[in-house]
């Protein structure tokens, strides 16, 4: 550790040497090293920046304007109803990210990444949440030191006291978790088969997306979502409006306090660990190995922490779960050896097409426990 220590001090003189940095820049080799850690230090500094050129994107609903065909500054200024010189500053803007570009003549088009978030619906509904949490961050270290009146936190009464429920609420989380849930279930079911099982028990599983993608997956699977009353009752709607009153149903309680409703041999937790602190969540998988069956499953997906395809992920959840005042990312080592405490063994994590938005774990029961 003293070798590795002293290294490590070393190159921490190096790289804050101005006479270093200027040397490495006369070199070829050692160039591009130099150039792309000033692009990332430049990103993370503008990335505020980035992110409000996106945000006015799709406050103007500038991607679906431009989803019709190419349009002029002109069209797109009467359209917005914006001054020309301000939307003309935005598009250049959004054009050197990659969400429009010049479709010559002076008009525009959409640009890759723009034409992607059409792709993906929760984009929109995020960046839309996000003016919440940018209130909280306008003074990062107010919110550091006392998080007990962020803005966040408020808008999410819901999650962060877990007891609490009312309908409003309700209807706000499993709106904007509904956007992307669908893209979610799509990567768990296609990596983790439950074709031989029985009886799927989604805990917090809000309106029910993910029950109802697997029951559609898998015709001899029936499901359960356990949520708050009130968002119970959405999910008993989603089930009915589908045709999957027979074999989806909904169970209101609190996933915390009351006991799970038992029998499962398969028992979801998608999006739900990261969301709460450590005791809750031993709490929720003691409970949960508890309910069920000898030959269950566990299926735990989310965002985690020390995702090498997406580095940028934990960072982003350590401040918005501490501006929401409940959570954090963990790696999957963490939650193994939470689970592992929970009495679960055979901890293994399946393929993901997109890390960035979940990777998935399972686990079975430990036969000592």
């Amino acid at each position: 550790m003293a070798v590795k220590d002293w290294l490590l001090a070393h190159r921490d003189r190096l790289l804050g040497s101005p006479a270093f940095h200027q040397s490495v820049l006369r070199f070829p080799v050692s160039r591009w090293i130099a150039r792309r850690r000033a692009r990332e230090l430049f990103d993370i500094t503008a990335g505020f920046v980035y992110s409000q050129v996106l945000a006015a994107c799709v406050q103007l609903d500038l991607f679906e304007r431009l989803a019709r065909g190419p349009m002029t500054v002109e069209q797109l200024a009467s359209d917005c109803a914006m001054p020309r010189e301000g939307l003309e500053r935005l598009l250049e803007a959004a054009s050197e990210l990659r969400l429009v570009q010049s479709a010559g003549s002076k008009r525009w088009r959409l640009g890759d990444l723009g034409a992607a978030s059409r792709g993906s619906p929760g984009i929109a509904a995020m960046v839309r949440h996000h003016e919440v949490l940018y209130r909280d961050l306008a003074e990062p270290l107010s919110l550091l030191r006392d998080r007990s009146n962020s803005a966040l936190g408020e808008y999410w009464a819901y999650a962060g006291s877990p007891g609490h429920s009312d309908a409003e609420n309700a209807q706000r989380y499993s709106d904007l978790m509904a956007e992307s849930q669908s893209f979610v279930a799509d990567d768990v079911l296609a990596h983790c088969s439950l074709n031989s099982r029985r009886q799927l028990l989604d805990i917090g599983g809000g309106s029910g997306v993910f029950a109802m993608e697997a029951l559609r997956r898998f015709p001899s699977l029936r499901a359960r979502v356990f949520d708050l009353p009130d968002v119970a009752v959405l999910a008993e709607e989603r089930f009915s409006e589908a045709g999957f009153s027979g074999r989806g149903s909904a169970v209101g309680g609190n996933m915390f306090a009351d006991p799970l409703p038992e029998g499962a041999d398969v028992i979801s937790l998608i999006r739900i660990l990261h969301d709460h602190d450590d005791e809750p969540v031993m709490r929720l998988l003691r409970a949960a190995r508890q309910a069920m069956s000898p030959d269950g499953l566990l299926l735990v997906a989310e965002p985690m922490a020390k995702t090498s395809e997406a580095p940028g992920v934990g960072a982003y959840f350590h401040i918005y779960l501490w501006a929401m005042r409940s959570g954090r990312p963990r790696s999957p080592a963490r939650i193994r050896e939470m689970l592992e405490a929970a009495g679960f063994a055979d901890v293994r994590e399946r393929k993901s097409y997109q890390p960035l938005l979940v990777r998935v774990l399972t686990a079975r029961p430990a036969a000592s426990s």
